[in-house]
């Protein structure tokens, strides 16, 4: 049986994660209130964030900025965009 979750993010009841993201209690939080689908989704933004912003993500600084901006993602606050990123257009020929 899958378990659901009422997602913070999306606002209704979705698929939850199968275990916390990582250890604590921030992980926790988000096994207990974040779908599995917001969780792709943090996961896609962010990757385009550490892509296009260069970060390192063994710096302080740029951990400290992508834990914010996770935090401001999951809660559908303002986040930072990735300057540059152009989404790939779909081909007329598919």
């Amino acid at each position: 049986m899958t378990r659901t979750v009422f997602c913070r993010k999306n606002q209704q009841e979705l698929e939850g994660l199968d275990k916390p993201p990582f250890p604590g209690p921030k992980g926790q939080d988000i096994f207990d209130n974040v779908s599995r689908q917001a969780w792709q989704e943090w996961l896609h933004h962010q990757t385009l964030l550490i892509n296009e912003k260069h970060l390192n993500v063994m710096d302080p600084k740029a951990k400290a900025f992508l834990d914010e901006q996770r935090d401001r993602f999951l809660n559908n606050e303002s986040v930072e965009k990735a300057e540059g990123y152009v989404p790939p257009t779909k081909d007329a020929n598919q």
